[in-house]
C-alpha cells in the first residue's frame, strides 16, 4: 500500500478545502489536499459571494480573478408571486461596505481556488481521485485510507468534505438530514440583462412558490447568464434527488402565469441550458466536532439551508480562523491539537445561530411575512400592508446573525 505522509490533511477539495489550503500555505503550515473526484471541473450553477466572504477572498489573494468571472450586484429586490415590489436594498460596495458583492458561477469559483493552490503551494498539493474508504486515530496522527488503495499519514485531519461528510458520520452515525418539506430546482439560461443586469431578485414565497434569480455572466453580445431557484414547499414527506438532472415540467406549472412586465419566468425556465434538483436540507447544530486529532469545517461542520447566500462566506471564515489557530500553535514539537479545539470555540455557536436562522427568519421572511399579512393576494401599495422601515429591519436582523451588517447597524 502506497503511504503519504503530511502534516495535515484536509479531506475534501471544495471551497472550504481549498481556502484553507492558502490559508496555511500564507502561514508556513504545510498540509494536503484530498478529494474524491478524479478530475475537478466546473460544475454546479450560481453562488452569491457576500462582503465578508469576499473579504476572505481578498485575503486568500484571488479577489481580482473572482471580480473578473463574475458580475457585481448593485441591488437586491424583493417582489411577491404577481410582481409587485415589496423591498429594496443596495448591496456591497454600493451601501457602504468596503468589498463588492458578487454573482459568481460556482465551477468558476472553485476552479480559481483550485488553480491557485497548485500555483501557490504545489501541483502535488491536491490529490485527486482519492476517495476516503476508512480512517484511525492513534496517540501519533490519523491514518486514511482510499479506495484507490492508498493511504495517507497526518498529524491532524480537517474535514471539507460537505454535507455527506465521511468523517462526521463516525461520530454521528444516527444523523440524518433535516428536510422540512421544501424541494428545489436550479439552472441558468442565457437571456437578455432583467433590469440594469445588476439586480438580486427574490420573487414570492416557499408556500406558493418561490424563486431567486440573479446573474452571474456577461457576455460580448450583451446577453447574460442568469442563475435561477426554484423553490416549494410540498404536502408530501418525500424530498426529491440530490444533485440530479430535473425536468422542468415537475415544477413548471407552479409559475405558469409568473410573467410580468420585467421578467416571463416561464420562458426563462424553458430555456435553462440544464435543471438540476435538490432538495432544501440542513442538519441540526451538534455539541462537537472535534475530536481528538480531528474536526470538522464548512459544510462537514455545519450545513445550512442555501438561503442568505451565506454558506460560502461561513466555510470562508472557518478556513481563515483555522489557519490562524494552528499558525499560532505550530513549532517544532508542538501539540496541535488544543488548536482544534480554539478553532471550535470560536465557531461552533455562531454558525448553529446562522443555521437556525437560516430555518426561521433568513431575508426571504420579508416576502413570507408579506404573504402571511395579504393572504397571498396582490396589493395597491407596499406600505398598505407594511413600513419599509419594518421590512429593513428583518433584513438587519439576518446581516448581524449572520456576520455582515455594516458597523452603523451593529449597535
Amino acid at each position: 500500500m502506497d503511504q503519504t505522509v503530511t502534516n495535515i490533511a484536509i479531506v475534501g477539495g471544495g471551497i472550504a478545502g481549498l481556502a484553507l489550503a492558502l490559508g496555511l500555505h500564507a502561514r508556513g503550515v504545510k498540509c494536503t489536499v484530498v478529494e474524491a473526484v478524479p478530475e475537478v471541473k466546473e460544475l454546479g450553477v450560481g453562488i452569491t459571494l457576500l462582503p465578508h466572504g469576499m473579504a476572505e477572498l481578498e485575503r486568500l489573494g484571488v479577489m481580482p480573478e473572482i471580480c473578473a468571472a463574475g458580475i457585481e450586484n448593485y441591488e437586491s429586490v424583493f417582489f411577491n408571486r404577481h410582481g409587485q415590489f415589496i423591498y429594496k436594498e443596495l448591496r456591497g460596495k454600493h451601501a457602504g461596505y468596503p468589498l463588492p458583492e458578487i454573482g459568481i458561477h460556482r465551477g468558476k469559483l472553485h476552479r480559481i481556488l483550485y488553480e491557485k493552490v497548485r500555483q501557490t503551494c504545489g501541483e502535488n498539493a491536491v490529490l485527486t481521485g482519492h476517495r476516503l474508504s476508512d480512517f484511525s486515530q492513534d496517540d501519533a496522527g490519523v491514518t486514511l485510507q482510499f479506495e484507490n488503495g492508498r493511504s495517507l499519514r497526518a498529524a491532524l485531519v480537517i474535514g471539507c468534505d460537505g454535507i455527506h461528510s465521511q468523517l462526521r458520520r463516525r461520530y454521528y452515525p444516527d444523523e440524518k438530514l433535516a428536510f422540512a418539506g421544501i424541494n428545489t430546482w436550479r439552472g441558468v439560461t442565457r437571456m437578455p440583462p432583467i433590469f440594469d443586469g445588476r439586480t438580486y431578485m427574490r420573487i414570492g414565497s416557499i408556500e406558493t412558490g418561490k424563486m431567486v434569480v440573479y446573474p452571474i455572466v456577461n457576455y460580448d453580445d450583451g446577453t447574460q447568464l442568469v442563475n435561477w431557484m426554484a423553490e416549494i414547499r410540498g404536502d408530501k414527506p418525500a424530498m426529491n434527488d440530490w444533485n440530479l438532472n430535473g425536468d422542468a415540467q415537475d415544477f413548471l406549472p407552479i409559475y405558469a402565469d409568473w410573467k410580468f412586465d420585467w421578467l416571463d419566468v416561464p420562458k426563462m425556465i424553458r430555456g435553462a441550458e440544464r435543471v438540476l434538483e435538490y432538495p432544501m436540507v440542513d442538519k441540526d447544530p451538534v455539541a462537537r466536532w472535534t475530536y481528538d486529532r480531528i474536526t470538522l469545517a464548512g459544510d462537514a461542520a455545519h450545513p445550512m439551508y442555501p438561503r442568505g447566500s451565506n454558506g460560502s462566506a461561513q466555510a470562508l471564515i472557518d478556513a481563515r480562523t483555522l489557519a490562524d489557530c494552528l499558525a499560532a500553535a505550530s513549532h517544532a514539537g508542538a501539540d496541535l491539537r488544543p488548536a482544534l479545539i480554539e478553532y471550535e470555540n470560536a465557531r461552533r455557536t455562531l454558525t448553529g445561530k446562522i443555521v437556525e436562522t437560516n430555518r426561521t427568519t433568513p431575508p426571504d421572511f420579508i416576502n413570507i411575512k408579506v404573504d402571511e399579512l395579504t393572504g397571498g393576494k396582490p396589493f395597491r401599495h407596499i406600505d398598505d400592508v407594511i413600513s419599509q422601515t419594518e421590512l429593513r429591519a428583518i433584513s438587519e436582523h439576518y446581516k448581524q446573525v449572520a456576520g455582515f451588517a455594516l458597523p452603523a447597524s451593529r449597535g
